[in-house]
């Protein structure tokens, strides 16, 4: 355990990358967003801007980001492929852990304040983010794990098959969701498809979630097996 833990310190020696800009960025954007609105009539009806997902967005760049500027590093020192890759999903899921209980503490303070006073869901997402507070810890930790995890692995392919292999990797992801989407409009099956989204209860949609999460850190550790320095 103790490999995982230095790996993951090696990471914290940028606590700015990993604390500091993702909760500035949110702020900044919350302080924007409560002065655009703020200006405007006082109305009764919810406001929601979907701003929250700058902290998720971050999450999937400093996934990215750990594997390219620490991997070179981290294996110089003498860190095995499976002790770096492990040390740092274990600081993925710390750092998905905090942010995504900091994120229930201020959707309840939201709550609280009847919207920052202006009817705002800024931390509140219809349906995804905006159940009981220990739904929304949930689907907040395992939505930032599994950003940071899919990031993790899009870097390792970089690192791995450089460019023309995370080209390969995007495509053939886009290719699937554009087979998804012919299928099920051939198949007349978007009512369906609808049904099955608008009726799956939140506590369902985030253990799909945490499946995916799962397969994407798998299919990252397989990946760095290989990796070459």
């Amino acid at each position: 355990m103790r490999p995982l833990v230095n790996v993951a310190r090696l990471h914290a020696i940028r606590p700015l990358m990993y604390l500091g800009l993702p909760w500035a960025i949110t702020a900044f954007s919350l302080a924007v967003n409560l002065v655009i609105f703020g200006a405007g009539p006082v109305s009764n009806t919810h406001r929601y801007t979907g701003a929250a997902s700058i902290t998720f967005i971050f999450f999937l760049f400093m996934g990215v980001s750990s594997v390219g500027r620490t991997l070179p590093f981290g294996m110089a020192l003498g860190v095995s492929r499976r002790s770096y890759y492990l040390g740092t999903a274990l600081l993925a899921v710390t750092l998905a852990a905090l942010d995504g209980l900091a994120l229930t503490i201020l959707q309840a303070i939201e709550r609280g304040s009847g919207g920052w006073g202006i009817a705002l869901h800024f931390f509140r997402v219809p349906y995804i983010l905006d159940g009981p507070w220990y739904l929304t810890w949930l689907t907040s930790f395992v939505g930032l794990a599994l950003l940071f995890g899919y990031g993790m692995w899009l870097g390792l392919v970089h690192r791995r098959w450089g460019q023309p292999g995370s080209l390969i990797f995007l495509a053939a992801q886009v290719t699937v969701a554009v087979a998804f989407v012919l299928l099920t409009t051939w198949a007349h099956a978007w009512p369906e498809a609808g049904h099955f989204l608008t009726t799956l209860p939140a506590a369902g949609l985030t253990g799909l979630l945490a499946v995916l999460t799962a397969a994407l850190f798998t299919g990252g550790y397989a990946t760095i097996r290989r990796v070459t320095i």
